[in-house]
């Protein structure tokens, strides 16, 4: 699905007129938030169970399985899962654990299988889930079968994204879950790009990690030599769907059309760079030159731990010298933005956090999409 361009305009013309007016999109006050968000560890335990594992997660890349019969193993939150697609090209999740004795049935990564087998004692899995074979079974003794396929987890697959629940028999209406966002996901048409590589960074806490995706104030100083070269530091729109966000910051470019009639704006997505931040921990940005950015935060063991997968995708495969550099130029800045950039003040941060040099910290009312991701946090940790 593509965007109308009227909406692409639309976003353009509000950012011309924060730049013009030195402004950005505001929440109605200030928010003030206790540090023990931050660091109190059966807080901690809590949100994490209500909202990785209760809730339904953008787990996998529609791409990262796009043939039949393929997998991405990983785990989450200490959950060990499997998402396959099967023969028939439909997405299943489970858990990555044999219903004999526990032992994982494939290694974490992605590739191509018709069937796991356990390396403990051979039992075999297709990529539905069902138990297709037992060595040794006629000295195993009587079990149903059919009972002992891997545990299934909820799962179902839109708008380029394989959504998974982390606990068995708990059901979620994804439309419901997405509401008006589903269109927004739609428009970035992302089972369509070319996954180029993934990597996964050791980072600072959740809160920490995630706060640094959510807004553009800091971007003239700590990203000064990245993506500060090419966006406006504190100007962003803000757009809310349910929990998801819609960011948008302004490109140095709004210095030159905003002196030009809109006729001569040229295409308005040049000057203009979109973020869809999925609750609670997907933000799909970084779209220029054809190519996209997708991070995804998982909590690690204590609250001072995450890992973060980042994958770098482009419109098509590039093919020619300038393209593939292109990319690797992409790549690298990204990976310097967020490693060496936002993670490394994170972690500064961190080391902070019992100092008692903060007991709340204030986010301004040019920050609300922080604002409204920890407002959502406290939502659904209160379910």
């Amino acid at each position: 699905m593509t965007r109308p361009m009227q909406e692409t305009m639309d976003m353009a013309r509000r950012a011309v007129t924060h730049f013009v007016n030195r402004t950005t999109d505001q929440a109605a006050s200030t928010y003030a938030l206790d540090v023990s968000a931050y660091t109190d560890p059966a807080r901690y335990r809590h949100e994490v169970e209500k909202i990785f594992r209760e809730k339904p997660l953008a787990l996998v890349l529609s791409i990262e399985i796009a043939e039949p019969n393929s997998y991405r193993a990983t785990e989450v939150c200490g959950t060990p899962v499997i998402v396959t697609r099967d023969g028939d090209g439909v997405a299943h999740a489970f858990l990555n654990a044999c219903r004999h004795r526990g032992a994982p049935v494939c290694a974490n990564g992605r590739g191509q299988a018709r069937q796991f087998s356990c390396p403990y004692h051979a039992w075999v899995y297709d990529t539905k889930g069902a138990l297709i074979s037992m060595y040794g079974g006629k000295t195993f003794g009587e079990v149903d079968v059919a009972t002992l396929g891997l545990r299934e987890l909820p799962c179902v697959e839109k708008a380029g994204l394989v959504w998974v629940c982390l606990t068995p028999g708990k059901t979620f209406d994804i439309d419901d879950w997405l509401g008006d966002f589903a269109y927004e996901l739609e428009t970035l048409d992302l089972a369509n790009w070319h996954l180029h590589t993934q990597r996964e960074i050791e980072g600072p806490g959740w809160k920490v990690c995630w706060d640094g995706y959510l807004e553009a104030y800091h971007h003239n100083t700590l990203h000064a030599e990245t993506v500060g070269k090419y966006t406006v530091g504190n100007l962003m729109l803000h757009d809310t769907y349910g929990p998801h966000q819609r960011l948008v910051f302004g490109r140095k470019s709004l210095l030159q059309i905003a002196r030009k009639p809109e006729d001569d704006w040229g295409d308005p997505s040049e000057h203009i760079r979109l973020i869809h931040s999925v609750f609670p921990n997907t933000s799909i940005s970084g779209v220029v030159g054809d190519h996209c950015l997708v991070s995804q935060v998982f909590p690690g063991p204590t609250p001072e731990t995450t890992i973060t997968r980042q994958s770098i995708m482009t419109a098509r495969v590039p093919e020619t010298d300038a393209e593939k550099a292109a990319t690797e130029a992409f790549s690298q800045m990204t990976l310097k933005a967020v490693r060496d950039e936002d993670y490394n003040m994170g972690f500064q941060i961190q080391k902070t956090l019992s100092s008692k040099a903060n007991e709340a910290f204030v986010f301004g009312r040019n920050e609300p999409a922080l604002q409204h991701y920890h407002t959502q946090v406290a939502r659904f940790a209160a379910d």
